[in-house]
């Protein structure tokens, strides 16, 4: 990247970088995203520090930002961007992170992830681009639109139903955290002029580490607003500063500053303490991969109630996998609630590295209650492997070619054991015997490190819990 510019020299997206397109925005004309991407990029060089920039964009037209700013870009879900830029300035604190929202995007959906940034007080940069519509989607209703507009979604304009326009860069201004917010406006050359003042103000605080700032742009979207770019502009002017007056909402003392935010590390013997690993590595029992048709990247799926310890043995069985030497990822899907309601998990453990962490068609699928069993029984792929609880489902659904069907009786026999708490550690050992993937002490050392010094009175318990679900699961004569 030339250390003079912040755009990149030819714009990819248009005709392959050549001719006029090459070299101009693809927004409709009137558009202000497009001048606010100006003043972005000038105040990037005029501050020198674009190469160590990195901007964040959603959903929305101002996802479209990455096309043109020749900076480090992230795309983030549908208003999560302020929640990615923390994660971005936390990775790397030395750069300059700028989240660039819309409306319908940061004051809607996003709402309460722009709060929560915003009450952090944590130095990132918040440009948000108010057109009182939704641009790219089609013209609905946006949380900014006026009382009375007409949009796709409000064709008698909005109402009392509709509720009353947010105003973001009042409701920021009132947090403890942000320590510069502003609001300006593009329809005419003097206010230009102030709206990159204040893009630039606010990058210059995140350069001094002072905190948390915000920018509210009032933009022109003529296509939806169904006027001229010039009829576009008088319509802010005449309709919106009324509702949304310009100015400085928020300015703290020039000696405001951020506290040094520490360098994160990834060296194995800082970070091991924090998630749990000893200083010395668990034994291993497997000679190697395991040798089935499934190759090197083995699923599961692990389903029941909330409660019967599905997301339990999903990550026992993730760790014992590690402990390996393998690759795991472990995605916990939860239900409503805690107790009662829907919980599965994705596992997946590979030679080398996981491809997708989801398991839409599992090799192995262990469902602790009917519903998970008649709902992913179907899923799971030719040749492989189902287990459920007989204790407390019914019927087998249909199920693809060559699945091999294995029924164990996981809450009776925890229950027989005295502790009806251990069916996971039940249904984690009838996995372990049904399927032969890893050794036992595999999985018993992942119980072990799992429960800690503190909990060894229950290594015996947990233990015979593991054998006898091991045991059950063999083939009968």
């Amino acid at each position: 990247m030339a250390t003079n510019a912040a755009f990149y020299e030819r714009f990819e997206r248009h005709a392959g970088g050549t001719g006029l397109k090459g070299v101009s925005t693809h927004y409709c004309p009137g558009c202000g995203h497009g001048l606010v991407h100006k003043f972005i990029a000038e105040s990037l060089v005029e501050l020198g520090i674009a190469e160590r920039t990195v901007t964040v964009s959603p959903v929305g037209c101002s996802v479209f930002l990455y096309y043109y700013m020749d900076t480090g870009n992230t795309q983030a879900a549908h208003g999560r961007a302020p929640a990615v830029a923390i994660g971005q300035k936390l990775a790397h604190p030395e750069s300059i992170v700028i989240s660039y929202q819309g409306d319908g995007d940061l004051a809607s959906i996003g709402l309460a992830e722009i709060f929560g940034a915003a009450q952090t007080g944590i130095p990132i940069s918040v440009i948000f681009v108010n057109n009182a519509i939704y641009g790219m989607t089609g013209g609905q209703l946006a949380p900014t639109s006026l009382v009375g507009q007409k949009t796709a979604t409000s064709p008698y304009g909005r109402g009392q139903l509709e509720g009353l326009p947010l105003k973001m860069a009042e409701m920021i201004a009132l947090m403890d955290g942000p320590v510069f917010v502003e609001r300006v406006a593009l329809f005419d050359a003097k206010n230009r002029v102030k709206a990159k003042k204040a893009i630039k103000k606010s990058l210059q605080a995140q350069v001094d580490s002072k905190g948390f700032t915000f920018v509210e742009v009032l933009a022109e979207c003529p296509t939806h607003l169904g006027l001229t770019p010039p009829e576009a502009e008088k319509w802010v002017k005449e309709k919106m500063l009324p509702v949304y007056p310009l100015g400085v909402k928020k300015e703290l003392a020039a000696e405001a500053h951020w506290a040094e935010l520490p360098k994160p590390t990834f060296e194995p013997d800082a970070v091991a303490p924090i998630v749990g690993a000893g200083a010395e590595a668990p034994p291993r029992f497997a000679t190697g991969f395991p040798h089935t048709a499934w190759g090197d990247d083995i699923s599961f799926k692990l389903a029941g109630s909330g409660g019967d310890g599905a997301q339990t043995t999903a990550l026992l069985l993730a760790r014992a996998a590690i402990h390996e030497g393998f690759d795991a990822t472990h995605i916990p899907s939860y239900g409503p609630e805690s107790r009662g309601g829907t919980s599965y998990a994705d596992v997946h453990v590979a030679a080398h590295e996981v491809g997708s962490p989801a398991a839409p068609k599992p090799h192995v699928l262990l469902a602790f209650n009917g519903p998970s069993l008649t709902k992913f029984g179907p899923m799971v792929a030719p040749g492989g492997v189902l287990l459920y609880d007989t204790s407390v489902a019914g019927e087998v659904p249909e199920v693809a070619d060559g699945v091999r069907v294995v029924g164990v009786p996981f809450t009776r026999i925890a229950k027989e054991t005295g502790y009806p708490i251990t069916k996971s550690i039940v249904a984690l050992g009838a996995m372990a015997g049904a399927t032969n993937l890893l050794p036992r002490e595999s999985f018993l050392t992942a119980i072990r490190v799992q429960l800690g010094a503190k909990k060894q009175s229950l290594l015996a318990v947990n233990e015979a819990a593991f054998a006898a679900g091991y045991e059950a699961a063999q083939p009968k004569n």
